[in-house]
């Protein structure tokens, strides 16, 4: 293959042919939302197994990466960063319940806000991106470095590192080989930088141990079938994505609570 036509290749694919036109972001979606079922489901209810747990790390990237493609393509920036603020709003006490069984836990926020945060840095970037004034520069710079800070002090699920999910696969996305920048920039996310509970294992007689948030980078696989379609879109499919977040939590945390 040439390099002129390497040049020309889509973003945030690799270097192959997609079956059937690809996944839509529909599809990718729905893979998503059930990862995530399964990932919350294991956290209600830890008896079952912890396959439920592993696959359920892909969930997040999957969300970031389709957060990334939508701040490019949505037509209405402003609407978009409400609507997130909105949800991120309405999740929080259903997340507080879920995870702490407290209508208010100022020590750990819902996933929605720290979207917010990554929407919020995405902004920033391209400012920076357009600009070549050195203060305005200079100002985004800043802007970022509130971001970054931000995402400490507020506690979102996920964190700084949530938000650098984001920003990986806006910033990579026109890259001619951003598949390879985005399995690098994932490895050293959810592998390298990651802290958390580990996963032990055995293979071929030698002991081996990683992150469990390491299976996180498994979320590639379906984002590089992502055919860079929509699919069908409508005002249920688009606002029942987002109140599904908030309601799946409250119906488990009742589950659980009663049972």
């Amino acid at each position: 293959m040439t390099a002129e036509k390497l040049k020309n290749l889509p973003a945030n694919r690799p270097v192959t042919k997609l079956p059937m036109g690809g996944l839509t972001a529909n599809m990718l979606r729905l893979i998503a939302i059930v990862l995530m079922v399964s990932d919350h489901t294991w956290a209600a209810f830890g008896s079952l197994g912890n396959w439920m747990t592993h696959i359920g790390r892909l969930a997040f990237p999957i969300f970031a990466f389709q957060l990334a493609e939508g701040f490019v393509h949505t037509k209405n920036r402003k609407k978009y960063a409400l609507r997130l603020g909105i949800f991120a709003l309405i999740s929080e006490i259903p997340f507080n319940l879920f995870y702490s069984s407290r209508w208010f836990n100022p020590y750990h926020q819902s996933v929605m806000l720290t979207f917010l945060w990554g929407f919020a840095a995405m902004t920033v970037i391209e400012k920076l991106k357009k600009s070549k004034d050195a203060k305005n520069i200079l100002l985004s710079l800043l802007s970022l470095a509130g971001i970054a800070i931000g995402s400490f002090v507020t506690f979102p699920d996920y964190g700084l590192l949530g938000v650098l999910h984001v920003v990986l696969f806006y910033v990579v996305r026109d890259f001619p080989f951003a598949w390879l920048v985005q399995a690098v920039g994932m490895v050293l996310l959810n592998i390298v930088f990651f802290e958390g509970q580990v996963v032990m294992f055995d293979l071929i007689g030698h002991h081996f141990e990683i992150p469990l948030q390491g299976f996180a980078v498994l979320a590639l696989i379906p984002i590089w079938l992502y055919g860079g379609k929509k699919g069908k879109s409508n005002k249920f499919i688009q606002y029942g994505s987002y109140a599904f977040y908030p309601v799946h939590m409250v119906i488990l945390y009742l589950i659980r609570y009663f049972a």
